[in-house]
């Protein structure tokens, strides 16, 4: 009843006399509801993205902070975290500080550093893109052979083959012999045996091995391989469970000249980086020349 004699008693206030505050009370009420939906809307968003922080626009996510404390026991995750979120604000404050201050010194840095970012990956490109990368065989012997102090190994290196036995493993004695020998019918009998009965096998015939990454296959430390490669071609070891046998078909040791294909990838490299040095000033000088014939630069 209230209601029902309310609204008769609100129309006969408002209209027709007042239909226009009317409408501007309704058109405030409206406002006021598009807002706080907008609100509540904006508050969703918030909550469904996860955003913890937010500094001069800037946002910092729940992932974000899960990626920081990840692993860590709880008293340690918030700690971490309430430090990681300081240094978040606090690095975008200081920044937001810097920049209103204003520096000319500061601006002329990050220009010239822009320019020489943008600078050495357009020459990186023109060498990717343009720069012969195939060396001759015979320049880098010619190189190797010009520059020998240059490649005197650091440390023992050895070719040959490893093979890994669980201690009473049968026929031992045969392959001890077919290592012992060489040819392509051992190598076969040798790769056979492997298969069967090796819990580790490695071959390394043409490539070098260091004597530190075979130190991590074998039971023994580095002086006692270093006696045993300078004695043997064919060095055992035994401990509590395998054997180890490798057969070393070739060695060099610390102080020694490098085996030629042992430094041809160092080689390679100094020649290559020579290559760009020269290609790259090439083409410095050829766009220095093009521009001033093309009256880029002005000399005066």
């Amino acid at each position: 009843m209230r209601v029902s004699a309310k609204i008769p008693y609100l129309c006969r206030d408002i209209y027709p006399q007042n239909r226009y505050t009317f409408m501007n009370r309704y058109s405030f009420i409206i406002l006021c509801l598009a807002c706080l939906l907008a609100s509540c809307q904006s508050f969703q968003n918030r909550h469904r993205v996860g955003i913890v922080a937010e500094v001069e626009g800037q946002t910092l996510t729940e992932d974000e902070i899960a990626r920081v404390t990840n692993g860590l026991p709880s008293e340690d995750s918030a700690r971490v975290a309430e430090q990681y979120i300081q240094e978040w604000a606090i690095n975008i404050l200081q920044y937001e500080q810097a920049s209103s201050a204003g520096s000319e010194r500061i601006e002329q840095l990050v220009a010239d550093y822009r320019r020489k970012l943008y600078r050495e990956a357009y020459e990186q490109m023109l060498v990717q893109k343009y720069m012969p990368k195939q060396i001759d065989d015979s320049v880098i012997a010619t190189f190797y052979n010009g520059h020998q102090k240059q490649f005197i190994l650091r440390e023992n290196i050895v070719k040959g083959i490893l093979v890994i036995l669980p201690n009473g493993t049968p026929k031992q004695d045969k392959l001890k012999k077919w290592l012992a020998e060489s040819g392509e019918e051992q190598l076969e009998n040798i790769e056979k045996y492997a298969y069967k009965y090796a819990t580790g096998y490695e071959l390394f015939l043409d490539t070098w091995k260091t004597a530190g990454q075979l130190l991590l296959r074998l039971p023994v430390d580095d002086q006692t391989l270093y006696n045993e490669l300078r004695r043997k071609t064919l060095v055992e070891f035994t401990d509590s469970a395998q054997v180890y046998l490798l057969q070393v078909a070739d060695r060099h040791f610390v102080g020694d000249l490098m085996p030629l294909d042992y430094a041809e990838p160092d080689i390679r490299n100094i020649l290559l980086k020579e290559r760009e040095i020269s290609f790259l000033q090439k083409r410095r000088h050829e766009l220095y020349e093009d521009a001033v014939r093309k009256k880029k630069i002005l000399l005066r």
